[in-house]
């Protein structure tokens, strides 16, 4: 028989982003590292590979708190079928930068959320298509060197100065491109026990 008092709820990322975008929704969470390896797997597309590691993050933690209800993420920017993942310094950053140049890039964001306790598992993939402007190389450097997007796939980040970049964006999860579609996660948090207006 389930307890009535609420499962905790873990999200298995160490990313700044999503615990902001998480704190949103106004429930008491906790934050694990999921250490997942997250190298591809030879020919794996950008989608596969961003759905594969959200589940493997949310499984890692869920191991050790199996009455939690978990939830994993993982984006890839896909470029024409490659994907291109967090640069990591200045000089992978602006290649990025220069490839997605008058491009339309597709950021696949995937989400897995479960319990292993209760046998929940919910996975879905909310692909956001933005298409970039045709900025010059002296203001991608002004943009690196102001926002210093070193730990973010593709190099840009939407929620400050990146935005100057893209012409437009394409999705109905606004909250995914950042790393974690909230109007997704609302209705199955519900689902999984959590609701986060409450008892309706």
């Amino acid at each position: 028989m389930q307890s009535s008092a609420p499962r905790a709820l873990i999200l298995a990322s160490t990313s700044r982003y999503r615990q902001t975008l998480l704190e949103r929704l106004q429930l008491p969470f906790s934050v694990h590292a999921p250490g997942v390896d997250e190298t591809p797997m030879a020919g794996e597309a950008p989608a596969a590979l961003a759905s594969r590691l959200a589940l493997a993050k949310a499984v890692a933690v869920a191991e050790a708190a199996p009455h939690a209800v978990v939830i994993g993420c993982d984006q890839v920017a896909d470029l024409h079928g490659q994907a291109l993942g967090k640069p990591g310094n200045y000089e992978n950053a602006l290649s990025q930068l220069r490839a997605m140049r008058g491009q339309t890039v597709v950021f696949q964001t995937a989400m897995a959320v479960l319990c292993r306790e209760s046998g929940f598992c919910e996975e879905v993939l909310v692909p956001v298509r933005v298409v970039y402007r045709e900025a010059s190389d002296a203001q991608f450097d002004f943009y690196l060197r102001t926002e210093e997007p070193y730990d973010c796939a593709g190099s840009v980040k939407s929620e400050g100065l990146g935005i100057a970049l893209m012409h437009s964006i394409h999705n109905d999860d606004p909250s995914a491109l950042i790393g974690l579609p909230l109007l997704r996660l609302s209705a199955i948090l519900g689902r999984a026990g959590l609701p986060v207006l409450g008892h309706l």
